[in-house]
């Protein structure tokens, strides 16, 4: 069996609190809600949570997760211990 790499590539991404205290919502998720690809569950409660609908189906994103738009941008969450052990932030904003 062979081994493989990730490819280096910069996405963008935020860490969905799902509360009060959310103070980063990037445009491209705003855009995302706008179009109906994200909703929400239990809006206003602990147990609030993001709808992602992507083509492989509706992915959930618990309070505490990131929420990541990938090089196609496409949108999904990923648990916070993925996404330390696979990110790491980049050295320019600006790079894509």
């Amino acid at each position: 069996m062979s081994k493989w790499r990730k490819k280096p590539v910069v996405i963008e991404a935020f860490l969905w609190t799902g509360g009060p205290d959310q103070t980063e919502d990037p445009e491209w998720v705003i855009d995302a809600m706008h179009a109906g690809i994200v909703s929400f569950e239990s809006v206003g409660t602990k147990d609030c949570t993001m709808l992602i609908h992507t083509l492989e189906g509706t992915m959930r994103a618990n309070q505490g997760d990131y929420v990541i738009r990938g090089v196609n941008k496409e949108i999904y969450p990923c648990k916070p211990d993925i996404f330390e052990k696979t990110y790491e932030r980049a050295e320019s904003e600006g790079a894509r």
